[in-house]
């Protein structure tokens, strides 16, 4: 049944091509819609991949300053601006243009351009290359993702002003860069300008950095990253920003712990949070609805109100991850194959890659408390890991969120370093209901740093060989 079925995925980032590329292995006949020449998106072009092989660079740095500690000293790092684009968009090229073949071996459709819906069962498409194409089709997966957040009276029209893809650019290296928002965007982004030569400022509105992750890990990522910053400014907003003659951004700031209210920068790097693509789809031709907060309405198994369509990624609300679009790319496809599939996770796992990282899965101790559900928390600091001894890298912290009467697994949370490899594990337990002393059993190899997570497992029953922690009665 699934080969003679007409899918039209409108929208080729992590959810539109993985829903292309499994429909395709299922037999369905798919036509992808994008505007760049490859299946990307802004994950790749504009966001994760170039993002994080430039973190990559900033951690290099960072680690090269800090041997010295261990008695190696390097020189002075000298930043080449134009061989970072180049290895930055050689990352981005490489990943594209797989992508690009991949699409080819699998036969599928791809069509550059924007598409606007003329009805339930046809997209009109305004071509890259000239002219327009109309499609008709059985099914539809809008994967349109999202856009940078404007902020009225700090996004003015200047060229001092970025939002993230015009810092990724790396067009200079400003040597005072305000970051306004204190999410992972803007710590990340902030990192890498630090890095490389920039005096850094990051303003938040909020108590904390983060705000939504647990305080506790936070606080260890905030002890080790302020220090690279040249300010934090906390409970703090940009009240007014004026471009001056001579080229700088004239800032103004309301806040209790900012000293200097009016202060100069080169460039101001806005990362308030991004917003769902919606407009210009002609959903007003189709049953789809949008709801109050802009985010298309899906059912469990991410069908719209109109049954032919079905919608996917930062369009159907948080978390806008990458990986969350696959996932419902791929529901979503098994629905429309005729398979029982809905989207129904356990744990979808976040990462902030600063150094140390940060990342979570499943419930966290934030949640609980504001759900009321009653959890026990173990943790295992990195100061008694050998392995973060020996990379000099005690900065970090494994904990577990359990289920004090059925000693399940909820939630992990990690700060360290590479942080991001190992919340796998936590999505596992979470997923397969794993318990504490499943993971306690399991044994880990030594010396790592996942035999953090076997240790905070084993000091959920005050059992744990490296720090002393009656269990709590």
């Amino acid at each position: 049944m699934a080969e003679n079925i007409k899918l039209a995925v409108l929208g080729g980032g992590p959810g539109g091509y993985a829903a292309a590329f499994y429909a395709a292995d299922l037999g369905l006949d798919v036509t992808l819609i994008n505007l760049e020449d490859n299946p990307g998106g802004v994950c790749l072009y504009r966001g994760c991949i170039p993002s994080k092989a430039l973190l990559h660079i900033s951690k290099l740095i960072s680690e090269a300053e800090e041997s010295s500690k261990w008695g190696v000293t390097f020189g002075k790092p000298k930043i080449e601006l134009e061989k970072l684009r180049e290895f930055k968009e050689s990352v981005v090229n490489k990943m594209t243009g797989g992508l690009g073949i991949l699409s080819k071996q699998r036969k599928v459709n791809y069509v550059q351009g924007r598409g606007k819906f003329l009805n339930s069962k046809s997209i009109h498409v305004d071509l890259v290359t000239g002219g327009s194409q109309e499609i008709a089709f059985d099914y539809a997966i809008i994967a349109t993702g999202s856009v940078p957040v404007k902020v009225p009276g700090v996004s003015i029209d200047s060229e001092h002003v970025w939002d993230s893809t015009g810092a990724l650019e790396l067009s200079e290296i400003p040597k005072k860069l305000l970051v306004v928002g204190g999410g992972y965007i803007g710590l990340e982004l902030g990192s890498v300008y630090a890095s490389i030569g920039s005096k850094v400022s990051v303003v938040e509105m909020m108590p904390s950095l983060l705000p939504g992750a647990d305080k506790d890990m936070v606080a260890v990522l905030s002890k080790s990253i302020t220090p690279k910053f040249e300010n934090v400014y906390l409970k703090t907003k940009v009240v007014s920003v004026e471009e001056t003659k001579k080229g700088k951004l004239k800032v103004t700031f309301e806040g209790e712990k900012v000293e200097e209210k009016v202060q100069e920068f080169d460039k101001i790097l806005v990362s308030v949070g991004r917003k769902p693509v919606t407009q210009g789809l002609g959903l007003e031709n189709t049953s789809v609805k949008i709801g109050d907060k802009g985010f298309i309405e899906t059912d469990a198994q991410l069908r719209t109100n109109d049954k032919n369509i079905f919608a996917i990624g930062d369009i159907v609300g948080q978390p806008m991850l990458a990986h969350k679009a696959s996932a419902e790319g791929k529901v979503a496809v098994d629905v429309i194959a005729g398979h029982k599939a809905v989207f129904e996770p356990n744990a979808i796992p976040a990462v902030v890659f600063t150094d140390p990282e940060l990342a979570w899965a499943g419930l966290t101790e934030l949640e609980a408390k504001e759900r009321g559900i009653k959890v026990s928390v173990a943790k295992f600091p990195w100061g008694a890991s050998g392995r973060a001894t020996t990379i000099g890298r005690n900065d970090g912290m494994t904990k577990l969120i359990i289920d004090p009467e059925t000693e399940r697994i909820l939630g992990m949370g990690i700060v360290g370093a590479g942080a991001g490899e190992m919340i796998a594990e936590g999505v596992l337990a979470v997923e397969m209901s794993a318990l504490a002393k499943d993971v306690a059993m399991s044994i880990h190899p030594h010396p790592t740093l996942s035999e953090t997570v076997m240790e905070s497992a084993e000091a959920f029953f005050g059992e744990a060989t490296h720090i002393y922690r009656p269990k709590r009665k």
